[in-house]
């Protein structure tokens, strides 16, 4: 028997604060309401493929070709005329955006005892989707601080010169914490997950995640194949995370073509 897609009424507030917030968890690991039909599976395997392998290619192309080249394009570090750019470049940030995120999640469930009982389904049904874009954040970006650690590359100019193949590998400071770029792996994850919810707002989306991509490269805090490299972090992630909420019936469903919608 499935699980209920609403909790069942309580009396008072703290209660119904309880029973909402330990069902909001408890059906993020359920086992999967849908069957993972062999279209969908196919579906996400060649997706992840696809982006992979394109992702893998044009950060080895841009490594051997472009990332050094590009660092002397840019203007020199602390230009006063790039505060614009700094102030776009944190709209990316992964904190600012997941604290935003978290608060939308945490403030939906504490007003949803409060919410009139015949439209507290829908309220519900957004806070889903908040969570959906909440958790494909934090799975690529604990993917990517992983791959931080592991790669080790160095930032330009670090070691005194435009090096695009300075690594050391598990060293484990900022300084070598370059690829992928934590900026590119939370604005393409954010845009993939916010389009897949809501599909209007694609175009938008991906123009932001550019911008932020763009940013990171102007400022001289990343190589071409570090946003590169986050781009696909944060596609992929968001990708896994939705075929995750999709099996649960969770804001998403898996159609009988082995395509991904919203519910």
């Amino acid at each position: 028997m499935s699980a209920p897609d609403t909790p069942s009424p309580s009396p008072g507030y703290f209660s119904q604060l309880a029973l909402l917030g330990g069902w909001s968890l408890t059906r993020l690991v359920r086992r999967p309401q849908q069957p993972p039909a062999a279209e969908a599976w196919i579906s996400l395997r060649r997706q992840v493929l696809l982006v992979g392998g394109i992702g893998l290619g044009a950060v080895l192309i841009l490594m051997v070709g472009f990332d050094a080249v590009e660092i002397g394009l840019m203007p020199a570090r602390g230009t006063p005329g790039l505060w614009p750019v700094r102030i776009l470049t944190d709209l990316g940030k992964d904190e600012y955006v997941l604290s935003v995120l978290g608060a939308a999640v945490v403030l939906t469930i504490l007003i949803a005892p409060l919410w009139p009982q015949a439209s507290r389904s829908r309220l519900l049904h957004l806070a889903t989707h908040a969570q959906y874009v909440f958790f494909a954040l934090v799975v690529s970006l604990l993917t990517a601080q992983g791959l931080k650690y592991i790669i080790g590359r160095g930032r330009p100019f670090v070691g005194g010169k435009a090096d695009a193949f300075n690594f050391e590998p598990f060293n484990g400071t900022p300084a070598y914490f370059s690829m992928p770029s934590a900026h590119a792996v939370t604005a393409f994850a954010l845009a993939f997950a916010v389009a897949a919810v809501w599909p209007r707002l694609r175009v938008p989306m991906y123009v932001y995640a550019l911008a932020i991509a763009g940013s990171r490269l102007v400022l001289l805090a990343h190589h071409p194949s570090d946003v590169v490299a986050g781009a696909v972090v944060g596609l992929l992630g968001a990708m896994l995370v939705r075929y995750w909420f999709a099996a649960r019936r969770l804001g998403f469903r898996l159609a009988k073509d082995g395509q991904i919608v919203p519910r």
